[in-house]
């Protein structure tokens, strides 16, 4: 069986593909189908994560998994939340320094007892 990840993001590629490494099932992504179109983010996250599946299942014909996540920092209200990786504005591996950074910089002024976060991983339904 086959699934698409409804996702270019390479890190979460490699963690689906090891976490599912021993099941009978292959892990595409969106690089397999570069023809998909971008999903537009234009709701909720629970609800984007769904607009998401549905969409990938809808272009490739296959099984289409999404899933949003990220850093949800009290101090900053939630923030960074899904946009954890583009927090900086930057896209790609060599983003999550400028991340840090802009995370730590915007928490300076916050004592350590108020730092309180937690990651929030939120999945779209396996569309068919």
């Amino acid at each position: 069986m086959e699934i698409v990840l409804a996702t270019r993001n390479k890190k979460k590629i490699e963690e689906i593909r090891r976490i599912t490494g021993d099941l009978p099932i292959t892990i595409l992504s969106l690089e397999n189908f570069p023809d998909c179109p971008e999903t537009v983010e234009d709701r909720d996250t629970s609800r984007q994560c769904n607009k998401k599946a549905v969409e990938v299942c809808r272009c490739t014909g296959k099984p289409a998994l999404a899933d949003d996540s990220g850093l949800e920092v009290d101090a900053l209200g939630g923030a960074p939340g899904v946009y954890s990786a583009r927090y900086a504005g930057a896209t790609g591996n060599t983003s999550d320094v400028l991340n840090y950074q802009k995370l730590l910089s915007e928490l300076r002024n916050v004592i350590t007892e108020k730092r309180g976060a937690q990651f929030r991983v939120l999945h779209g339904p396996r569309i068919s």
